[in-house]
């Protein structure tokens, strides 16, 4: 768990997640608030992905 937790990828994923919650909550609700949220899903699956592949980088390597 602390591995996703204190990753720079995670930190700029929850960031940018608050930033689209607060669009949502005090934007305009148009198609370019769905494309904010897809987008958001698609840097975290890319985190979540990059923080998995590093984790068994490390313990291939020891």
């Amino acid at each position: 768990m602390r591995k996703f937790i204190f990753n720079s990828a995670m930190i700029g994923v929850i960031a940018g997640g608050w930033n689209s919650v607060q669009a949502t909550r005090h934007g305009p609700r148009d198609w370019r608030l769905v494309m904010l949220w897809l987008g958001w899903a698609l840097s975290a699956a890319v985190a979540i992905g990059t923080v998995i592949e590093d984790a068994n980088n490390r313990k291939i390597e020891s």
